[in-house]
């Protein structure tokens, strides 16, 4: 079972045919299930051999983006109809390039020739609108040029007012036409006055259509300006100023019926311009169309092609065999899923020479390799964030299905929230295929769909929780009738005893009895009950992390730790701490007397197990048994001092067993190794020399290789030749790894310290489970009683659905942004710790690294991602 336990590995090496080898690449990133390492990590990327061939893609992909950006400017969706073509052959290529090309070369003319046209239109629209101002400007602004002609006559020298005083009349004015943007009008024209003192005559206008810009296609806003001056040096100083104010100048006749000329022939022009740019948008949209169909397809081959390439340029070239090797990590039970895909790329390929795969013996870890479907796959990131698992050690994603949304509920423990997180988490499985189609680009988002399954499970079984807890936003239901006797019937706060109020012979069938909401020493008893279920649930689940440590001991074949490490942690936890859940179910079951206030104090009584402190119970009839004296303190059962003292002690001796047995039983497991080596090093040395025996002899018999289940007798010239031919075994050099006594003992000692203490800090640690479920209740009743039953309690009749609603509406808000939002990710973030660091240490190393295969699909769908983005 894969989930329970990483795949087997098997690291290969493959001998693939130059002509061969593309579509064999091909093949293997269809199936996705094998991991290339680089054999040529040293060399420089553009030193590899195939980088003309990533380079050309690369150049494919510049095209193809620069098509896909004049698409989206069309306003043209690209659709993901699902397509998965394959990897074009390397032929192909020639072929994809020269369309591409082709693409480009239509569109970039097309473009070219359509801004060149919308410039030229958008200086006719500018020009017309200024024959247009100018001819409103000469007829409504007369008389204010005649003013100033006389402001400008009498503000000349008096010796030259005398000559000019007879031909005021005949002064003529300059003037020069234009259109600047509209955001530079207020600077321009204030420099103007300032430049010019005021002699000259500024007309301006906003064009209250907005004109195109030829590039972006934005609108731009325009306003046009009439300027009137004197002579030729304010001439030349208003077209400096224009000219650096970027203002474009059109020129404009001064006689009335040459502007009109002028103006029919700017209509004329503007009119055969649109027709032509009509039937350029056309042939644009043609091409776009055509190409809008095919992009995506186009997109998923030339990354494929480019992955293949990658990919080969991880390779050895093999010049004398023209060949190219590789090696793999990939999973056993898919050898002969990669022999089938091999075959495949052969055939494609028309190679005569078959591919060979053969694997290798290596002591390298391979990597951790998971199946997984969209259920399973987020309480296997859970896992991985905290470390990836060590190979083929037990997986805690198996059990982290039912403990992670069981612990959170514990801490959430709202019927009524959980609920709504239920429906929330179960709207997103039920739509997930149309939310997984639109590719949301909100992270937020994309985290909350990415763990909808775990958040519609949270929500189940807080609904569980909240029916034991009896807890709907924060109001309790009576169902089944209440155990307590005409307590429900008094509306008044009253006070619970237990032992005397609850006289029926039955509890309430199902979580707490209602009773109870309405009780003062409520808080009291709920903080007694989630405690003591704190300390169950956390002990039971630490418990359980050192009983899956067996499987890891047992599977690696560790078998000394299982006696040494594995035993002794077992009864450490049972007898320390498994004892006090054993009294907490002791208490809940034996204890039966009138009196409750002599109920047995489960902290003080294991405190003094560590003291050796007892209290022996006194006659019924003494004083002391009258007075009550110390009856917390009293021994509970027969035989309590000496099983406890029997637990203690054990519990002591566990010590010393974890921290020194194994590292010098180690030590002496590898002395003897050595010497065992040693030995035989020698005699097979004496044996060569004199002849007597084979190198085969050293080592006889058959030789199991895991990997592919192939016996290979060593003895035996027959059964080497029959296995060579279903596979191939190539041994992998690895140095032994030395011992070190005093690392190996340090690493035992932080492991007993670490063990030891973190069964008492993680006991401790689970209480949060009793402290966030109290917080919970206790802020949803705040929220009820502060906010929702105030409309509640209003004595208006029709008109007290108005605040009624209005305060629901604060209430709801309420509930869902603090209660399920900020409660719910705190929760969360607590049931993560407990699980990481609680449960996952007592037997979980998480030392591995991820399995990455090679795989088109995870290429395609990362290349989608950062395209969101």
């Amino acid at each position: 079972m894969s989930i329970f336990r990483s795949e087997e590995m098997a690291l290969c090496q493959l001998f693939l045919q130059s002509e061969a080898a593309y579509a064999c690449v091909s093949e293997l990133g269809e199936i996705g299930i094998v991991q290339f390492k680089d054999l040529n990590p040293n060399v420089n990327a553009f030193q590899r051999k195939f980088v003309n061939e990533i380079r050309r893609c690369e150049e494919m992909e510049r095209k193809l983006r620069y098509v896909e950006k004049e698409i989206r400017k069309q306003k043209l969706n690209i659709y993901d109809r699902g397509e998965n073509p394959k990897a074009p052959a390397p032929k192909e290529m020639v072929d994809l390039e020269a369309t591409f090309e082709k693409i480009e070369s239509e569109l970039r003319e097309v473009n070219t020739n359509n801004e060149a046209l919308k410039r030229n239109s958008q200086e006719l629209s500018e020009l017309k609108e200024v024959m247009t101002k100018t001819q409103l400007f000469l007829h409504t602004h007369g008389e204010d040029l005649h003013s100033m002609v006389d402001d400008m006559h009498h503000e000349t020298a008096p010796e030259e007012s005398a000559i000019t005083t007879g031909h005021a009349a005949s002064i003529q004015l300059g003037f020069v036409a234009g259109v600047i943007p509209r955001e530079k009008m207020p600077g321009f024209e204030r420099l103007l006055w300032f430049a010019c003192r005021g002699n000259v005559f500024l007309r301006h206008e906003e064009i209250m259509q907005p004109l195109e810009d030829p590039v972006t296609g934005d609108p731009i806003h325009k306003s046009v300006f009439i300027i009137f001056f004197q002579g030729e040096q304010l001439k030349s100083k208003v077209k400096k100023i224009c000219e650096g104010f970027k203002a474009t100048l059109y020129p404009c006749p001064e006689a009335p019926q040459e502007r009109e000329e002028m103006l029919k022939g700017v209509n004329t022009r503007l009119y055969d311009l649109k027709t032509v740019l009509s039937q350029t948008e056309e042939h644009r949209s043609r091409v776009l169309v055509a190409a809008q169909k095919e992009i995506r397809s186009w997109m998923i081959k030339v990354e494929k092609i480019k992955a293949i390439y990658h990919t080969l340029n991880m390779f050895n070239f093999d010049v004398s065999q023209n060949s190219l090797i590789a090696e793999c990590w990939c999973p056993v039970n898919a050898l002969d899923d990669i022999r089938a895909a091999l075959k495949t790329g052969e055939k494609i390929s028309g190679s005569n020479v078959p591919s060979i795969i053969q694997t290798m013996r290596t002591k390298k870890a391979p990597p951790t390799y998971f199946k997984t479907n969209k259920f399973t796959n987020g309480f296997q990131n859970i896992v991985s964030a905290y470390g990836v698992a060590t190979y083929l050690e037990v997986n805690p994603s198996l059990y982290t299905i039912i403990t992670f949304p069981f612990l959170f509920a514990i801490m959430f423990g709202d019927a009524g929230h959980g609920f709504i997180m239920f429906l929330f988490g179960l709207w997103m499985v039920v739509t997930e295929r149309q939310h997984m189609a639109k590719r949301s680009t909100n992270e937020i988002w994309n985290t909350f769909f990415g763990g909808r399954y775990i958040i519609m499970f949270m929500g189940l079984f807080s609904i569980y929780t909240g029916m034991i807890y009896n807890d709907v936003f924060s109001k309790s239901t009576n169902i089944f009738g209440s155990s307590c006797e005409n307590a429900l019937e008094n509306n008044e706060m009253l006070t619970l005893d237990p032992l005397i109020s609850f006289r029926k012979h039955y509890p309430y069938p199902i979580g707490v009895d209602p009773v109870w909401q309405p009780a003062k020493n409520k808080i009291a008893f709920l903080n007694s009950l989630k405690m003591k279920l704190a300390v169950i649930i956390g002990i039971t689940q630490m418990f359980f992390g050192i009983c899956l440590s067996f499987f890891n001991h047992l599977h690696f074949r560790h078998y000394l730790s299982i006696f040494v490490e594995f035993i002794p942690e077992c009864i450490f936890l049972l007898c320390l701490f498994g004892y006090l859940v054993a009294l907490i179910f002791l208490k809940w079951a034996t204890i039966q007397t009138e009196d409750s206030q002599c109920s047995p104090a489960l902290l003080i009584h294991y405190i003094n197990m560590f003291m050796m402190t007892y209290v022996q119970v006194p006659e019924r009839n003494s004083t002391d048994y009258a007075l009550k004296v110390k009856c917390s303190q009293w021994i509970i059962y027969d035989g309590q001092q000496p099983l406890q003292t029997a637990f203690v002690i054990s519990a002591v001796l566990c010590i010393p067993i974890l921290l020194l047995v194994k590292p010098f039983v180690e030590r002496a497991q590898h002395k003897k190794k050595m010497r065992m080596a040693a030995h035989l090093g020698a005699t097979s040395r004496d044996a060569l020399l004199q002849n007597e025996i084979t190198p085969d002899a050293v080592n006889p018999g058959f030789e199991r290789d895991k990997t592919d289940n192939v016996s290979i007798n060593r003895s035996s010239p027959s059964g080497d030749v029959e296995a060579a031919n279903r596979t191939h075994i190539v041994m992998e050099d690895d140095e032994e790894e030395e011992f070190d006594f005093g690392e190996v003992f340090i690493h035992q000692a932080i492991h007993t310290i670490e063990f030891c203490l973190g069964c008492i800090s993680h006991t401790a640690s689970y209480l949060r489970l009793w402290a966030l479920s109290l917080a919970h209740a206790q802020l949803s009743e705040v929220l009820w009683q502060m906010v929702f039953s105030l409309g509640l309690k209003m004595d208006m009749k029709y008109a007290g659905c108005i605040p009624v609603f209005i305060l629901w509406f604060f209430w709801a808000n309420l509930t869902v942004a603090v209660l399920l939002l900020m409660e719910g990710l705190s929760a969360f973030l607590h049931t993560l710790r407990l699980h990481w660091v609680e449960f996952q240490s007592k037997f979980y190393k998480g030392e591995g690294y991820i399995f990455q295969p090679f795989g088109f699909k995870e290429i395609l769908k990362m290349d989608s991602l950062e395209e969101s983005k």
